[in-house]
């Protein structure tokens, strides 16, 4: 999808904020500001906000000088999802149909996103988690499993680290010897990168890959050759979290989008409400494509 106005202002306090999360000078988060600012006024607006936020978060690593200034954040977040599995473990073992509680859960996760909630606390992500069940939902979880039933091949691209954790619990409810598991090829923001799959035990349960991009999202001719093979030869893609949505909601392939509406342009494209948890099939005709 493109940007649209609002992503401007939203791309600009991302990387303030980040800049004030690598580092208390001031002088840096003016250089910081200069560059984003300069960059956003010439932006292509047909471009995808990843794609923009990609070359934000170029200009902050050469600018601080730090690879990953989140690592400390998505450890907090790491540690914080896998303590909270036990409980959630047991909600499963219970639930009348446990394939649906573990995708609503893994959606859940997708509360973890400090592109958009720059000062999200682990306490504010657990209290959100827990009340899952209780946010408005859309989307037919009925289709999706109808779709993992059929596939003789998965690819699962996650999103944030924390919410990772997450995805565990639905990634055990599919065929794991179908299942191919896709995290970013490199740290940006909080998104998940093969140490924070390994800190959940994904590897054990089903092969882990990266797409070879540092991009909040999924844009393709950015991606590995390994990995785009990977990606047009799977029968079905899960692609969790707004930065896939956005990188992918015109690729024609057959994905369900998992992801909670966190802000107003999303919000606007699909027709939804604000905090909404949704299941999308990119075959859906309601979906509100961009226009020419």
């Amino acid at each position: 999808m493109k940007s649209a106005l609002d992503c401007i202002p939203c791309l600009v306090r991302q990387a303030l904020e980040t800049a004030r999360f690598v580092s208390p000078n001031e002088d840096i988060h003016l250089k910081v500001m200069r560059r984003v600012l300069r960059l956003t006024a010439d932006m292509d607006m047909s471009d995808s906000p990843p794609a923009v936020a990609r070359q934000i978060h170029s200009h902050l690593r050469d600018i601080t000088g730090v690879d990953d200034p989140y690592l400390q954040a998505k450890q907090r977040f790491n540690r914080m999802a896998l303590d909270m599995l036990p409980e959630l473990y047991q909600r499963l073992k219970t639930a009348a149909d446990p394939f649906a509680l573990a995708v609503r859960l893994a959606i859940a996760g997708n509360v973890i996103d400090m592109g958009v909630y720059g000062d999200l606390t682990p306490e504010q992500a657990r209290d959100s988690i827990s009340v899952c069940l209780q946010e408005p939902f859309c989307g037919d979880i009925a289709a999706l499993k109808q779709a993992i039933d059929r596939a003789g091949s998965i690819l699962y691209l996650t999103d944030n680290a924390g919410e990772i954790a997450f995805d565990r619990l639905l990634v055990e409810q599919l065929p794991r010897e179908r299942v191919t598991l896709a995290v970013k090829g490199g740290p940006v923001i909080n998104d998940a990168v093969l140490a924070d799959a390994r800190e959940v035990g994904l590897p054990d349960l089903v092969t882990v890959i990266d797409n070879g991009a540092r991009v909040p999202g999924t844009i393709l001719p950015a991606c590995s050759p390994a990995f785009r093979r990977t990606f047009e030869q799977a029968d079905l893609i899960i692609a969790k979290g707004q930065g896939n949505f956005e990188s992918l909601s015109d690729v024609q392939a057959p994905i369900f989008f998992l992801f909670k509406v966190k802000c107003r342009v999303i919000a606007d494209h699909v027709g939804l409400a604000t905090g909404t948890h949704l299941v999308l099939d990119q075959e859906d005709s309601c979906l509100h494509k961009d226009s020419d």
